[in-house]
């Protein structure tokens, strides 16, 4: 029996710890769950998003917006109260053990049909990756890195990490003008690269599992200095609510 394109997915984090979609594959796989109706909407609202305060006390630049829910393995996707984003020092020296209070993904935009799809996606795959989970606690980000001349777009500042949860999606939304911004893919025993990819065009995906491996994006610049320029993802992360 031919093995699905869901199936090869799963397959491949299990197997490696994460894999790498190409956007038609991607795109094809989140319309299978529902249509993506108000995408333009969607991709439209990080045009709307704030600065990043935190980051900004280090001498770096970014824009983002936050957003909680609670995801049962046969219930509803449910957004939770706007909470602070924390992450202990172990997985980020740069920002880690802070309360940090980002700015709501906005209401339309956080039950819309686009973001929902997405959520429902992630939990398809990681609820198979994971089949005693109960419970998650899911939080979406919206990041804008921005690049000017002479001042890179850093899209993990705070170099290879984990996340500190379970497994992690990353979208790309929209690049433009960007050059550079490959991601690498590290083992946790000894930091040795198992892969890497450049996200690209927009629905190109990531799926990670944050226990086995380390990931880490390189700086991006502008291919034309007189332009702006932005890398625009979604980053989704599931960390299993029952503490097992």
């Amino acid at each position: 029996m031919s093995l699905s394109a869901l199936d090869l997915l799963h397959r491949a984090v299990a197997d490696a710890g994460f894999t790498f979609v190409h956007a038609p594959a991607m795109r094809a796989l989140l319309e299978q769950q529902a249509p993506l109706s108000d995408w333009a909407a969607f991709a439209g609202s990080w045009d709307r998003l704030e600065p990043d305060a935190y980051l900004a006390r280090t001498g770096r630049a970014r824009r983002r917006r936050h957003g909680a829910y609670r995801a049962t393995r046969d219930g509803a996707i449910e957004r939770a109260p706007h909470r602070p984003h924390y992450q202990s020092l172990d997985y980020n020296p740069l920002q880690g053990g802070i309360e940090r209070w980002f700015a709501p993904i906005e209401d339309g935009i956080a039950d819309g049909a686009s973001l929902r799809c997405i959520l429902a996606f992630a939990r398809s795959v990681f609820d198979r990756l994971a089949p005693d989970v109960r419970a998650w606690q899911v939080e979406a980000h919206q990041f804008r890195i921005e690049a000017t001349p002479g001042h890179a777009g850093e899209p993990t500042p705070e170099g290879r990490h984990r996340d500190g949860v379970d497994y992690v999606l990353v979208l790309l939304i929209r690049r433009d003008n960007i050059a550079s911004g490959t991601t690498g893919i590290y083992r946790v025993e000894d930091g040795r690269e198992v892969g890497s990819f450049t996200l690209t065009t927009p629905f190109d995906a990531a799926l990670v599992d944050d226990h086995r491996v380390l990931h880490g994006v390189t700086a991006v610049s502008p291919l034309d200095p007189a332009q702006p320029a932005c890398r625009d993802v979604l980053g989704v992360t599931f960390r299993r609510e029952d503490g097992h």
